[in-house]
């Protein structure tokens, strides 16, 4: 039921409104405040409707905070302000009175229309600068004539509006500046703990209850010096008289070498730590702010350890090149592959024997790439090219200050290499006051850094090489017995080269192909001769002396053919006159074209058959020997080459 209006402003009674706007809204605060205020007012000032809103300058809107509208509330009211009467009062910051044809003046404004408003009048709300918050209004449907008292006491009301208004923003941003401060506070990775001037916990952060293993109940209202070692409980106390005596604004402190807390469990950890005060509500505080060193140690250690494993990686790989896998169909290499998948996914040390060049860290990779470890560290150390005095220490580490050089700590090969595989290359040179030590890594899996009386254990599969007789040395009292034979478990012994018959062929191809890509050159295919003379001599250099023979021919090659005459040493004075052939000799002298043919015919078919007898095109036949695709066919034609032969 509509109320009874009457015209607005007559009859007004100055005193009678305000005392019913005073006393409507003293007790109010917040929303109900605003809608006692736009009540009373419409009852005041006989008017249809009252409103109070807040600004919303991006978007040049106005949201209600209360609108009163023929006896009841409308709620969440919003309007733009393009076109109304509202838009001068924010635009004109003063106040602006409409007493009649309202509706002929804003014939695009909803309310106006909906309500058949007639009269309106609306001043802005301001803080203390001058900044419009929102704005307060009234409207009828009947002519509202100018009258200075009403404007009087809208004045008074919009003061009262735009005080409480403006307390509810500044408010509103202290709680959203305190909840961002205790997002702050629980986000931070150090552990913050404030404590009252008793030095009881009065608040803690997420950080704190994680490094204290504690909860926030727990640590809240106890003794925090209980939460440190006793020699810094005396440290705090002085530290706290000494902020004391400091100017406010300087009343905060880095602590010279930390503090050693206490966590629940009773574990000490060393800490880094700050020390603050500030006063609130007349109470004196502290803020103690603790960062776990150990935990920072541990991240530095972590870092150190893959920056040398890094290292290492580089050096390994800057070694191997391209050359990883494992070429050639003899039968002594084929017992050698046969070893190594026998052992590989055992745990067994292997003792990998053989001459200089022949591939022993290869055949050491292998096992480890086929071994239940092939996911962890392969790590490689060579015994003969490390300094005496400094073995024991690249094997097991070393403390600062150590030895003299040793400025920070360091981790050895052997932790580097936990749940994985270490390589020792050149046993043989290790010394002899070593081997003892290296023994008891292999039977009890532990040591002690360079410098230092902390165990460490290790869990490490070893395999070691060598180019010496182990059993000799031992007899010369060079070599312990009892590491040789914790090391020859499972002996491996590779084959030289001279022994592994037509696979100097392949090998040298596959080099002459490696070599000439990365060097931007086209080598055609292994000429007779070049395959007379890589075949006739001895190698005693082995794979790596065949690797850098083909490397330094293919740096030399003349239009697009290898050039041997600087690459190998001269042997033809040697193998020129004929000699009677053994039965067991593995790598024939060749004599006759018919025999160059033999070998040029058995490289093609041995490339052909690894490449499943794909002659061009991505790792067919032709890209392995190195050679056109056309020029290898005519050549298959040529030397009667079949699959079915």
């Amino acid at each position: 039921m509509k109320e009874n209006f009457q015209q607005p402003f007559t009859s007004l009674n100055e005193d009678t409104a305000l005392r019913t706007i005073l006393e409507g809204t003293a007790t109010e605060t917040g929303e109900r405040f605003f809608e006692a205020l736009v009540e009373n007012l419409a009852k005041a000032l006989h008017t249809h409707a009252a409103w109070v809103t807040e600004y919303l300058s991006e978007s040049r809107r106005l949201k209600a905070l209360a609108f009163y509208l023929n006896g009841s509330f409308l709620k969440d009211w919003a309007m733009d302000l393009a076109g109304t009467p509202c838009e001068h009062v924010i635009d004109q910051a003063r106040l602006i009175h409409f007493p009649e044809n309202l509706l002929n003046l804003f014939p695009i404004d909803p309310d106006i229309a909906g309500l058949k408003a007639a009269s309106y009048m609306g001043l802005p709300l301001t803080d203390t600068t001058g900044k419009i918050l929102g704005h307060l209004a009234v409207m009828d449907t009947r002519p509202m004539p100018a009258d200075p008292r009403i404007e009087a006491i809208f004045r008074i009301f919009a003061a009262r509006a735009a005080a409480e208004l403006q307390r509810l923003q500044a408010e509103f941003a202290t709680r959203e500046r305190e909840q961002k401060l205790r997002r702050l506070v629980d986000s931070a990775m150090d552990a913050i703990i404030e404590l009252g001037e008793d030095l009881r916990v009065t608040r803690i952060n997420p950080a704190a209850e994680k490094v204290f293993h504690c909860a926030a109940n727990k640590l809240v209202g106890h003794d925090f010096l209980h939460s440190l070692a006793p020699n810094d409980r005396k440290t705090i106390r002085l530290l706290l008289q000494d902020l004391n005596t400091k100017p406010d604004d300087q009343r905060s402190l880095w602590i010279p070498g930390g503090l050693t807390a206490i966590q629940a469990d009773g574990t000490e950890f060393p800490a880094e730590a700050t020390l603050s005060q500030f006063q609130m509500g007349g109470k004196t505080f502290y803020t103690l702010i603790l960062r776990n060193v150990d935990e920072r140690l541990e991240a530095e250690q972590k870092i150190r350890s893959l920056t040398i494993e890094t290292e290492f990686l580089k050096e390994e790989l800057h070694e191997l090149q391209h050359f990883g896998e494992i070429l050639g169909n003899s039968p002594a290499l084929m017992h050698v592959l046969r070893d190594v998948q026998q052992v590989a996914d055992t745990e067994a040390t292997v003792l990998i024997t053989g001459e200089t060049g022949t591939g022993k860290e290869v055949i050491a990779r292998a096992i480890h790439a086929n071994s239940l470890r092939r996911n962890h560290p392969f790590v490689k150390v060579n015994c003969a090219a490390i300094p005496a005095t400094l073995i024991e220490s690249e094997f097991f580490g070393h403390e600062q200050g150590a030895f003299t050089g040793a400025t920070k700590k360091r981790e050895g090969r052997f932790a580097l290499a936990d749940g994985g595989t270490i390589f020792l290359d050149e046993i043989g040179e290790l010394p002899l006051d070593l081997q003892g030590k290296l023994l008891r890594v292999l039977q009890e899996g532990e040591f002690e850094p360079v410098g230092s009386s902390r165990t460490q254990k290790v869990n490490v599969r070893v395999l070691a090489a060598t180019n010496r007789d182990l059993q000799k040395e031992v007899g010369k009292g060079a070599f312990r017995e009892d590491l040789y034979y914790r090391l020859n478990v499972f002996p491996i012994h590779l084959p030289p080269l001279r022994e592994r018959g037509e696979d100097v062929v392949l090998l040298a191809n596959s080099f002459v192909q490696h070599f000439s890509q990365r060097m931007g050159r086209t080598v055609s295919l292994l000429s007779p001769e070049a395959l007379r003379r890589l075949t006739a001599y001895q190698w005693p250099g082995n794979v790596r002396e065949l690797q850098n023979v083909i490397e330094r021919a293919v740096i030399t090659a003349k239009i697009g053919q290898l050039n041997l005459d600087r690459a190998i040493p001269e042997i033809e004075e040697s193998s020129a006159s004929p000699q009677p052939i053994a039965k067991e000799e593995t790598t024939p002298h060749i004599r006759t074209i018919q025999e160059l043919q033999d070998i040029e015919r058995q490289n093609i078919r041995l490339a052909l058959e690894q490449t499943g007898w794909k002659v061009s095109g991505e790792q067919g036949a032709a890209q392995l020997l190195g050679m056109n695709a056309s020029t290898l066919a005519s050549r298959i034609k040529t030397l009667g080459i079949t699959r079915s032969s």
